[in-house]
């Protein structure tokens, strides 16, 4: 497809989302097919991915990955997938897409590189496996903010009830676009998977230099926000700030299978330092089967490479960049099970009382990924538009079930929003 034909199309979804309310961002392109991929994957050279694979790839490890549809059949990922499940609302099931988001995500995470005789494009974690749940990521159609939280809190119940040990959410949206009960229903829906033993990373979005909004859900209580840095392990310039972000990763000129005629693509975007972050625990993980969400997490804190201007944390990187080479060769004390390593101001807010762990509320659609990868052009020609980066939608009216309900729709979002100002 001709780059005329592809911006065409880009700026006719982009206008049918901002009649929503929704704001359409940047998209990734694909990478020319000249040569090895795994050559041009510089964060795995980082990272001593070599070195770890010695003693983990993540096997035994389950990682569900919430986006917008999956390229079951790349060679890179042929074998990775389990059985998921479609909370779109669409057709087609996990296998159709109307954008690479999906596919770059599972590929940053468990690719074999087996393409072309082993040159393709692998993940940080590349035996580990992929339960793929789709939602309505505002790819293909619009829909509200109250939808894209529902059927991500739907993703959420499935993928713990089915075992993964860590939950990959490279999606959001500015949090002021959300009514406050859907906001707090997902609050207990994310409390509870934590309870229940799984660990939920998410991209904190792209938006640094247009206001720094949060986003949720990488602005929420347990979750573990990430915040990208480029080849100089520096926050990039659109990486989002604040107390959200937990842990940083590589998140600059990323190279990853994706569905382009050339199989694969160029990007940038906390949408791959938080896939790359839950690869992290996954390798973590698969060594440590016994250890909990909590006990993985604080030992991916304490190994991080931390700030370089010598706080413990800040609100660029976190509590630093992760290193699992570290997290594996010498973890240390993983201390309490039962404790969370993030201090008492990211507080655990109470469900509401229409929250269940166990029983998804009904199907709906949804809105435009955040810390989605951005365009970087590398010499072929662009096809259809990758997921767009942090998007936002229109506020909706509160509703609740009495006054009791109000109340703690209202303390949950006095909690979340007093994290998002507190000093670490």
């Amino acid at each position: 497809m001709g780059r005329t034909d592809a911006r065409s199309r880009w700026r006719a979804g982009a206008a049918a989302l901002l009649a929503t309310g929704i704001v359409v961002g940047p998209v990734a392109v694909p990478a020319a097919a000249d040569g090895s991929i795994r050559e041009k994957q510089w964060h795995l050279d980082a990272m001593h991915a070599s070195e770890m694979w010695k003693t983990s790839k993540g096997q035994g490890i389950t990682v569900a990955i919430v986006d917008g549809g999956f390229k079951l059949d790349h060679p890179d990922l042929a074998g990775q997938f389990l059985s998921g499940k479609d909370f779109s609302g669409g057709s087609g099931g996990v296998g159709s897409y109307t954008d690479g988001h999906g596919t770059e995500m599972a590929s940053l995470i468990a690719g074999t590189g087996a393409s072309v005789g082993g040159t393709g494009a692998y993940g940080l974690a590349p035996a580990a496996r992929i339960l793929p749940l789709k939602i309505n990521n505002g790819s293909a159609t619009a829909a509200s903010p109250s939808d894209f939280l529902d059927q991500i809190g739907q993703a959420v119940n499935y993928a713990v009830d089915q075992g993964a040990k860590v939950i990959n959410i490279s999606q959001g949206m500015d949090e002021d676009r959300f009514a406050a009960a859907d906001v707090a229903k997902l609050n207990g829906i994310l409390a509870q998977a934590r309870a229940r033993g799984s660990l939920v990373v998410a991209s904190v979005g792209n938006e640094a230099q247009s206001g720094n909004p949060v986003s949720y859900p990488g602005g929420l209580p347990n979750v573990v926000g990430a915040g990208a840095v480029d080849h100089d392990v520096v926050a990039t310039s659109e990486s989002e700030q604040g107390p959200q972000v937990i842990l940083a990763a590589p998140g600059m000129d990323i190279f990853a299978a994706c569905v382009a005629d050339t199989g694969y693509c160029k990007s940038h975007g906390t949408s791959d330092a938080a896939a790359l972050v839950s690869a992290s625990a996954a390798l973590v993980w698969s060594v440590h089967k016994d250890w909990t969400a909590n006990q993985v997490l604080r030992v991916l804190i304490n190994t991080a490479s931390k700030p370089t201007d010598g706080s413990v944390r800040n609100n660029d990187v976190g509590y630093g960049v992760v290193r699992p080479r570290v997290a594996l060769t010498d973890p240390g004390d993983p201390g309490p099970a039962d404790v969370s390593p993030v201090p008492a101001a990211d507080p655990v807010p109470a469900a509401s009382p229409s929250a269940s762990a166990g029983s998804p509320a009904p199907a709906a659609s949804a809105s435009v990924p955040a810390g989605s990868p951005s365009a970087v052009a590398v010499g072929a020609p662009t096809v259809a538009a990758s997921s767009g980066s942090s998007g936002s939608g229109g506020v909706l009216p509160v509703v609740g079930g009495g006054a009791a309900g109000l109340v703690v729709v209202a303390a949950v979002v006095v909690l979340v929003r007093r994290r998002r100002r507190a000093a670490a």
